[in-house]
């Protein structure tokens, strides 16, 4: 190609480097990234999974990965603020587009979502899930727990998502539980950070709650986590309304008191060097959301992600002045 310029996600024949776009224009896929299902070579996968019927108060975030797509866009026009570096100068990165789903048909969605995960972790590249609620994150953890065994799991969350179903349908607040259970997630390896409703049952997770955190501070809250997980596989699963609603109103779920988007960065920054298997961000709802609020705080928590990969792949960060 001669004119390197604009819509990089379908006229790009690469999927490394950038093209310049016009930040308001042109299509959108995740920061840009190529729409791709070739998967050869490829270290990560960006798939959308727009389902929301596992909630149990506002609908909407079936419309997530699209408002996050649409929220990534400044942060594909510069070099990724702090590490210096633009990411897909070392990572090759696709976006896979969305999971299909039969919604009017639920008992089919898990095993869906199962299989589309599966086909994706058998190429070898790892997976960054847009969601839809927090429930499609338990069929993903059962696809990485079948190539990784018993996972880690780093849960940012304003709730456990470990209540007790009395054995009925799992929703997008008793997922945890039986992944737990079902031995797909090691909860003597997790943490659960954010945390600001009650439960009387911690299934065995180290729960850092959001006023623990304000007063104790990050690194007090890295400290744990890492300690925690080792060198065991960590997954990270963030539920936008882990936030504060100030920072993410946008959200079926809110809880006042929560993190701050410079607190979750933070965090999330400090799991470098982590055994890092895979992540998703669930529970954008935009029709609640203000001025992308919400949808610009998971495409960055995503985003940085990304960069973690790059620099354990051999990307060379640049410290920036007074970090």
């Amino acid at each position: 190609m001669t004119d390197n310029k604009g819509d990089f996600a379908f006229r790009s024949d690469t999927n490394e480097g950038s093209w310049h776009e016009m930040t308001y224009g042109g299509a959108l896929s995740f920061l840009r990234r190529r729409y791709s299902r070739d998967l050869d070579g490829v270290d990560v996968v960006v798939s959308g999974v727009p389902y929301d019927c596992a909630v149990t108060y506002r609908t909407g975030c079936r419309l997530g990965p699209r408002a996050i797509r649409a929220g990534s866009v400044q942060l594909a026009e510069l070099k990724a603020f702090p590490f210096g570096f633009n990411p897909f100068d070392t990572l090759s990165v696709v976006d896979y587009g969305d999971c299909y789903l039969d919604p009017h048909h639920a008992a089919s969605v898990p095993a869906a979502i199962e299989a589309h995960a599966d086909a994706i972790l058998a190429s070898g590249a790892k997976m960054l899930t847009l969601g839809g609620d927090h429930f499609v994150a338990y069929p993903l953890l059962k696809a990485h727990a079948k190539k990784h065994g018993p996972i880690a799991l780093v849960q940012f969350d304003a709730h456990c998502d470990t209540w007790d179903d009395d054995g009925s349908a799992i929703d997008h607040g008793t997922m945890f539980a039986h992944a737990v259970a079902e031995g797909v997630v090691d909860a003597s390896k997790s943490t659960q950070i954010g945390l600001r409703t009650f439960n009387d049952f911690d299934a065995g997770f180290e729960m850092l709650t959001a006023p623990w955190v304000h007063r104790n501070g990050i690194d007090a809250a890295l400290k744990i986590i890492r300690e925690r997980a080792g060198d065991t596989p960590v997954y990270i699963s963030f539920d936008v309304d882990g936030l504060d609603p100030a920072f993410a109103p946008g959200t079926g779920t809110p809880v006042m008191g929560g993190l701050s988007s410079w607190q979750a960065l933070e965090l999330l920054r400090g799991m470098g060097g982590m055994n890092l298997v895979g992540m998703d961000v669930v529970e954008v709802a935009p029709a609640y959301d203000h001025a992308e609020i919400t949808a610009i705080a998971a495409a960055t928590v995503a985003h940085d992600w990304l960069c973690l990969l790059a620099e354990a792949k051999g990307a060379k960060r640049k410290e920036m002045g007074r970090l």
